[in-house]
């Protein structure tokens, strides 16, 4: 009896937590967010922020045609990518990644929706 019980509790140890899980389709929903400065479609506009499109493993500050402001343009000369962690970093608090940086947005401290956000970003801007 113990043997069968092991054997139908190891999937459920071996599964992803909900908590941690990314779903690109409630990130999609996180994006709503974001959508009224940020675009994501390859060669979409830039609005109020850079557009998205290729944004995973690039260098800040360099989407064509879009005005940085001082604090992000120092940064990016400094060598920031946006790479997993420093995108995540960023989403949760701007201004602790760019100090007195343009972007209006607060954070999202929130782990899953940034999960979910993450996830989202991923696959719409190209990201492998």
């Amino acid at each position: 009896m113990k043997f069968r019980i092991a054997m139908l509790a190891a999937p459920l140890l071996m599964a992803p937590s909900f908590a941690s899980a990314q779903d690109a389709e409630a990130g999609q929903r996180v994006f709503n967010q974001c959508r009224a400065c940020h675009t994501v479609d390859q060669g979409g506009r830039n609005g109020v922020g850079p557009n998205l499109y290729g944004v995973f493993d690039r260098r800040a500050g360099a989407v064509e045609g879009f005005r940085y402001s001082a604090p992000m343009r120092a940064k990016a000369e400094e060598g920031l990518t946006w790479n997993e962690a420093n995108l995540r970093a960023y989403i949760t608090n701007p201004k602790a990644v760019v100090p007195a940086g343009s972007m209006a947005f607060a954070g999202l401290r929130n782990e899953q929706q940034l999960n979910d956000l993450i996830a989202y970003l991923r696959r719409a801007t190209g990201a492998n």
